[in-house]
């Protein structure tokens, strides 16, 4: 079922591969959208499991041996949902007629500019004397929350069968795709970490991401992206091929959860700035190139152009700000991940997890170098994946089993791929810089060493708080939990309910402990200065023309961003309580960026 009147302003983005895997069972049918990812076959087959035994649905294991099983795996699970979801749906619909409590609770649930809240209030002060009145008004105006997908573009490991190279619809990626596209869900396939022009192209394989003559779009395709740029380009290419991207998700490079991908120091607020004064031109150039296309590919033209949705992420977390950038930005929705970390009616943490999450505070989240893909990673202190890493560090037995492979990427020592945080790959690097250990100092064996035993094993880290919760047996070696909150959490201190953080986002309660918190701009610029600083200490090659030119390029770009930030906020109308702080932050930044030394 798809949600064409959104019932709410935000939606919770994907976060790691267990956190979103069942939110869209847990708030769908409150018109919440939530985003699965659909990396780990082995994870949704045992949820698929877990989810018929609890609904009393049939359940035929779907093994390694079948042909295809891994898209068959995520395909069978994604109908699974969609038939929960829809029976979970009908019964709150039927709730809401019989229940002046839950129409209650439910109105409460809504934004406060809501049209939807105005005509349910309506039947409340009338007593909801007339029910044939409630119910057509509930089928027309409410509607689910979408179950959409996630998939990481670059997660696209070939496959093989013995020393055979499987063909590339093999691939991790593309058979993430096909379970989609195979799927009855008519929802939107995120797809995240860059283009993958192998992977955009398979997408012609599938019938239901074009249109048809009237616009309607079974599947559809979002872009996370971090610059218009990029947008284009990437929207562009689908376009070319006769595929429509339906929203563009604009995310912080930093101030985010996951794996970070930071710009050259561009930051989110004239990041935002350019999709609003560009929307159109976007919107026209994929229009134009899009009707090429499906004309050349003798498909079916939608008689009008069909609609963009612009939404942003990353570090929001008070209600000013999340009206603010739907006001200021004409953003369609705003993408609150992390908080939801904490509301266990909606995502799948465990308790120990979770009470860790609460407990932390500023400075126990920093960006690592854990994450195979050699990207940083928005990290905690005291997960208990760090406690079982380094006591393979201390037993001289470094690394992990490696017993997903979604990560083995890297080819250095075979054409199959291979993880970089596998005991394998790490005992042949050991191996080498032991070799080389009379040629370098003690201080620089130590530092190599640790960046080669640092690497976590996120298949499986990323993945056990959903068996930790549900009481699911995990077989092979103990790797604890790895968990990638953005460092907005450090002021969010306790469990809530879902009721409880809606509320927040709508402005109806603030759960917020922490009044000091920083705007999340000026959050954002502290972690670009912090980061420029950090690449320059660490940075231990020769300092080239080129690398000089490009900290300068991001120096520049921090500038550019802050005078765009200080003409901001003196003429916009939101965070008048805060205006004087965060000026004087803004020229704190100014100053520590200008002063950094650049290597020479």
């Amino acid at each position: 079922m798809s949600n064409t009147k959104n019932s709410h302003t935000f939606h919770i983005p994907v976060m790691g591969l267990a956190f979103t895997i069942d939110s869209p069972i847990r708030v769908a049918h409150y018109g919440i959208t939530s985003t699965v990812s659909i990396t780990d076959d082995d994870l949704i087959e045992k949820m698929r499991a877990f989810y018929n035994e609890k609904f009393s649905i049939p359940y035929q294991e779907i093994t390694q041996k079948i042909q295809d099983y891994r898209a068959t795996r995520i395909t069978n699970y994604l109908n699974t949902m969609d038939t929960i979801v829809n029976e979970k749906f009908e019964k709150f619909k039927n709730d809401l007629v019989e229940s002046k409590t839950a129409l209650e609770n439910y109105i409460a649930l809504l934004p406060n500019k809501s049209d939807l809240k105005k005509g349910l209030q309506e039947f409340i002060d009338d007593g909801m004397t007339i029910k044939d009145n409630l119910v057509q008004f509930i089928e027309k105006n409410i509607s689910l929350g979408e179950i959409d997908v996630n998939i990481m573009t670059k997660v696209d490991k070939d496959n093989y069968e013995g020393d055979v190279q499987l063909p590339i619809e093999f691939n991790d990626a593309h058979a993430s795709l096909r379970g989609f596209a195979n799927s009855n869900l008519k929802s939107s396939v995120v797809l995240s970490a860059g283009m993958n022009p192998r992977l955009y192209s398979y997408f012609e394989n599938f019938p239901d991401f074009f249109p048809d003559e009237t616009g309607f779009l079974r599947k559809k395709i979002i872009l996370k992206v971090s610059d218009y740029r990029s947008a284009l380009i990437q929207g562009n290419f689908l376009a070319k091929k006769g595929l429509w991207v339906s929203e563009y998700r604009i995310e912080s490079g930093l101030n985010c959860g996951g794996h970070a991908f930071a710009t050259d120091g561009f930051l989110m607020g004239p990041i935002l700035q350019d999709f609003k004064e560009k929307r159109s031109e976007l919107l026209q150039s994929t229009h134009d190139l899009l009707i090429k296309a499906l004309t050349l590919k003798e498909k079916p033209l939608p008689k009008t152009i069909l609609p963009i949705k612009i939404t942003a992420q990353g570090g929001v977390g008070t209600a000013e700000e999340h009206e603010f950038l739907l006001d200021e930005y004409q953003l369609d929705s705003i993408g609150w991940g992390s908080p939801f970390l904490l509301v266990p009616e909606a995502t799948s943490v465990d308790a120990q997890t979770r009470k860790l999450l609460a407990n932390a505070k500023e400075d126990d989240f920093y960006l690592s170098n854990i994450s195979p893909l050699g990207v940083p990673f928005n990290s905690i202190k005291g997960v208990s994946n760090d406690y079982w890493k380094q006591k393979r560090i201390n037993d001289n037995k470094a690394g992990s089993s490696c017993p997903k492979k979604f990560l083995a990427l890297n080819k250095s020592y075979n054409k199959e791929g291979i993880c970089t945080a596998s005991k394998k790959y790490q005992d042949l690097e050991l191996e080498k810089l032991v070799q080389k250990k009379s040629e370098i100092s003690a201080t620089d064996f130590e530092i190599k060493q640790q960046k080669i035993t640092e690497k976590s094993c996120l298949c499986v880290g990323l993945a056990n708080a959903s068996y930790i919760e549900n009481d699911m047996p995990i077989k092979g070696q103990q790797q604890g939990v790895v968990i990638c909150p953005g460092p907005n959490l450090a002021y969010f201190d306790k469990e809530y309910s879902l009721h409880e953080m809606v509320q927040h986002i709508y402005g109806n309660t603030n759960v917020m402990h922490e009044t000091e918190r920083p705007n999340l701009f000026v959050k954002e610029l502290k972690m670009y200065v912090d980061y420029l600083r950090n690449e320059i200490s660490t940075f231990t090659d020769e300092v080239t023309a080129n690398q000089l030119k490009k900290w300068n390029s991001y120096r520049n770009n921090i500038n550019e961003g802050i005078a765009y930030y200080q003409n901001l906020f003196k003429n916009t109308s939101y965070f008048k309580n805060s205006g004087s702080k965060i000026a004087e932050q803004l020229e704190f930044y100014k100053e520590a960026i200008n002063t950094i030394e650049l290597k020479s």
